[in-house]
């Protein structure tokens, strides 16, 4: 139809133009591009979709860099300092691979997790079941910015890779404090853009640019640095808020995902996958030149709610 043709016509416009789309555009197609390309990575790299801990920096072995990095990223937030959580909530959980992991290592917990892709909550679904977790992991759609959880529900609350595509970042952590027990710990990994130095107002156009690109590519509204969101953990009245940067930790990763890329099942499987997914794999490029120059990190913030 007409309309279609301009449809397309305007989608095509908008992304050599990289501009930013609209929230419902962004949900939908958060939904869309993991619906697509989430069995492609399952296929290639396995249930953890995220980046690997690489030390040493030359490890090989990718899919336990991906298991370790939960496990370092816990060990860090002071997780395993006292008792162990017992309710865990997985805020954007990919196919569940966090949540399951989780809940095999606090022995006793539950984890819920909730993701905008149906296809993603289905298979994570499938393999709680697969692997007997069935009454301790379980997955379903929901929306981060309105969580269906009850005020103090959650002992751990955990969301890793998921920030950056949040449109609202006040709404996305005011939601994760809400949702936190008193007392309760969160744990926020994120891609973020530096923070601003001293006097400057905004990133640089160039910045700017870069990161429209990336944008268009994984279906992410405007970025936030680290700082911003302790200002806004701050403003939710957080206790004992720590942070760090482990870009150095995970940059190998992108070389790797990159090099996976590009053999023949991953090509065959890219196709296959459609536009959006194969859109995604150039943007690695632009990942991996952001963060060698300094302007994507990889944040780490974990804090508490207080305790009544």
């Amino acid at each position: 139809s007409l309309f279609g043709v301009r449809s397309a016509i305007r989608r095509a416009r908008d992304s050599v133009l990289s501009r930013e789309r609209t929230d419902k555009d962004l949900k939908d197609g958060i939904a869309f591009f993991y619906d697509r390309s989430s069995k492609l990575w399952e296929d290639v790299w396995g249930e953890h979709m995220h980046h690997g801990y690489y030390v040493p920096e030359d490890r090989t072995d990718h899919v336990q860099a991906q298991i370790d990095l939960i496990d370092e990223v816990l060990k860090w937030a002071g997780a395993n300092d006292g008792p162990p959580p017992k309710k865990v909530v997985d805020v954007g959980c990919g196919i569940g691979g966090s949540s399951r992991h989780i809940v095999g290592k606090y022995e006793g917990s539950t984890a819920q997790g909730i993701t905008l892709s149906p296809y993603q909550a289905n298979r994570g679904n499938e393999l709680a079941k697969e692997q007997g977790l069935t009454d301790r992991a379980s997955f379903q759609v929901a929306d981060a910015l309105n969580m269906p959880f009850e005020d103090s529900t959650f002992d751990l609350v955990w969301s890793l890779e998921s920030g950056e595509h949040m449109p609202d970042k006040s709404k996305f952590v005011h939601e994760l404090m809400r949702v936190a027990a008193p007392g309760g710990r969160l744990i926020i990994v994120t891609w973020c853009h530096r923070d601003m130095e001293l006097g400057e107002p905004c990133l640089t156009k160039k910045e700017d640019k870069l990161l429209a690109k990336i944008n268009r590519a994984y279906y992410l509204p405007r970025w936030c640095s680290v700082d911003d969101y302790v200002k806004l953990l701050e403003k939710e009245g957080a206790v004992d808020i720590k942070r760090e940067d482990w870009s150095y930790i995970i940059a190998p990763f992108w070389k790797a995902v990159i090099k996976s890329s590009l053999n023949l099942n991953s090509v065959v499987g890219l196709l296959k996958s459609g536009f959006s997914t194969i859109r995604g794999a150039y943007a690695m490029l632009l990942m991996l030149k952001g963060f060698n120059s300094g302007l994507i990190k990889f944040g780490l913030i974990t804090c508490t709610k207080k305790a009544e």
